[in-house]
């Protein structure tokens, strides 16, 4: 008989926050979660930032004045904290609907005031919260109240039909990080992107779809492309223009959620527009190993005599006390001699 792969229901939910609403936004997101596992979702994708928001307020307003002050007031108030009720309430919803979720939310430190990251969360219906992605380089304006995410949080996650990984909006065109999943050989990824591009720019759906039809060429996973939309409420909340306004209504900008298999078909979206939906496909994991018998560019496919990857996922302490009786921290020497080459690209943990 041979192995079998599994074919897994995806769903990707389209929809808003409760904008800057953290409790409102979690209990939309646990209807959400029901509702897709109540129609055979196995897996469900969530928006960037989908709680509270994305800080979509400095397409429109600059850093220091008092609009976009305010706004990221509320963003830090409302953000969650990782582990914390909020992530509790999401595992609960997951194990109630029988299914994995990959949640969009924007993180605050424990403790602190000010420190925040863009980040997805991982949940699985059996062990609840299994661990996070925090977005490795903030994009344009998130870098006003997002910190670059730890290298600790960057790889893939297990779940019960085999490694699933997440990026969010930029870092899913990153060359680097797209060979390093593929290389921790990913089955499922999702992609979360927020609800709009600052102007100019192309709309969403052809962004989103070139995009996951690129992942998927790459790496032969499938794809899961999960886009927010603007409502009401975002308009009545962030002061915007006339202009602004009209640009916010307007169908082409929005939507672009999709799901595209190993072999780039289009197998479900790009939704076009604001509407509130959630897309779902079933997803043979057998497509998969069609395509890498093909093109393995983590593995056959490759010449690691020429071409490697270093992936450093040791996080840097902000503070080292030195309690030794030591003066201070030994110097790094000028020049690191790299060990000979490898033949396959290796990852650093707290453990080398």
């Amino acid at each position: 008989m041979g192995d079998s792969y599994p074919i897994v229901r995806g769903a990707v939910v389209q929809a808003a926050p409760v904008f800057l609403d953290r409790e409102a936004t979690v209990e939309k997101a646990i209807a959400l979660i029901h509702e897709a596992g109540s129609n055979g979702a196995e897996i469900v994708a969530f928006p960037e930032g989908f709680i509270p928001a994305h800080p979509i307020w400095f397409h429109f307003h600059s850093g220091t004045d008092r609009h976009a002050t305010g706004l990221s007031v509320e963003l830090f108030k409302n953000s969650v904290e990782i582990p914390g009720p909020h992530i509790d309430a999401l595992a609960r919803a997951a194990a109630e609907a029988g299914t994995y979720v990959v949640m969009g939310l924007c993180e605050k430190v424990s403790g602190t005031f000010g420190s925040m990251y863009n980040t997805q969360v991982f949940i699985s219906p059996t062990d609840g919260y299994v661990g996070k992605h925090q977005k490795l380089m903030p994009t344009v304006g998130e870098r006003l109240v997002h910190r670059p995410g730890g290298p600790d949080t960057f790889g893939v996650f297990p779940s019960s039909f085999g490694p699933v990984s997440g990026l969010m909006c930029g870092e899913n065109s990153n060359p680097l990080a797209i060979f390093a999943l593929t290389a921790e050989a990913t089955r499922i990824h999702v992609m979360a992107w927020p609800n709009h591009f600052p102007k100019p720019a192309l709309p969403m759906p052809e962004i989103s779809l070139t995009a996951a039809r690129a992942f998927a060429q790459m790496s032969k996973a499938w794809v899961l492309s999960a886009s927010a939309v603007v409502d009401d409420r975002i308009r009545e909340m962030v002061p915007l223009t006339d202009t602004d306004v009209q640009y916010l209504t307007r169908d082409d900008i929005g939507g672009g959620s999709c799901i595209v298999a190993p072999d780039t078909r289009v197998v479900a979206g790009p939704t076009i527009g604001n509407e509130e939906l959630i897309l779902y496909a079933d997803m043979d994991l057998e497509v998969g190993v069609k395509m890498k018998l093909r093109h393995d560019l983590s593995g056959h496919y490759n010449r690691p005599d020429m071409f490697r990857l270093l992936v450093n996922k040791r996080s840097a302490p902000l503070i080292q006390s030195i309690d030794d009786g030591t003066s201070g921290l030994d110097s790094p020497p000028m020049l690191e001699t790299l060990e000979p080459p490898m033949l396959e690209p290796r990852a650093f943990d707290d453990a080398d």
